[in-house]
């Protein structure tokens, strides 16, 4: 009937057994308790891991919802960090850093000249983009470098 991708979602109430969808359906699905994740998600993150361990649930659905969806769409997310602002952009899976800057705006793909990058683990893990480029984290990357899900990229254009 279609060809767009199909992600179905159970919404259980409390007590209720997710049906056993393996093998039944042709695409992903992903049970979850809509209304307790609901409460959750309002309560401390030291209340809300007690909550989750206690009723067994490791992640909240909406985070594998995102994630199943991403899967599903075949795309990823790179970001850009200016003094004042970070964004987080969508790009598919493979694109080049061309590609992705048309994400941003379609004149730094015509203008291209680099793209810096770190990837974000190495961000985080360093602490701050000096550091990352004192350890070498920091890459000049080209036109067909291929970009990775979590890249920080800043975008150099001629134009």
């Amino acid at each position: 009937m279609t060809r767009k991708p199909i992600l179905t979602v159970f919404n259980m109430g409390e007590g209720q057994t997710a049906p056993d969808a393996q093998g039944k359906l042709d695409h992903a699905s992903v049970s979850l308790m809509g209304k307790l994740e609901m409460e959750i998600a309002q309560l401390s993150a030291e209340d809300a891991s007690v909550f989750m361990e206690e009723y067994g649930i490791k992640e909240l659905s909406l985070n594998r919802m995102i994630n199943l969806s991403y899967d599903l769409l075949q795309v990823q997310t790179f970001f850009t960090v200016g003094e004042d602002e970070v964004r987080a952009w969508t790009t598919k899976r493979g694109a080049t850093a061309a590609e992705s800057a048309a994400e941003i705006h379609t004149d730094l793909q015509r203008g291209f000249v680099r793209a810096e990058v770190v990837a974000y683990e190495d961000l985080i893990s360093l602490g701050s983009m000096n550091e990352a480029k004192a350890k070498g984290k920091f890459r000049l990357e080209g036109k067909e470098y291929l970009v990775k899900d979590g890249d920080i990229m800043h975008v150099r254009s001629s134009l």
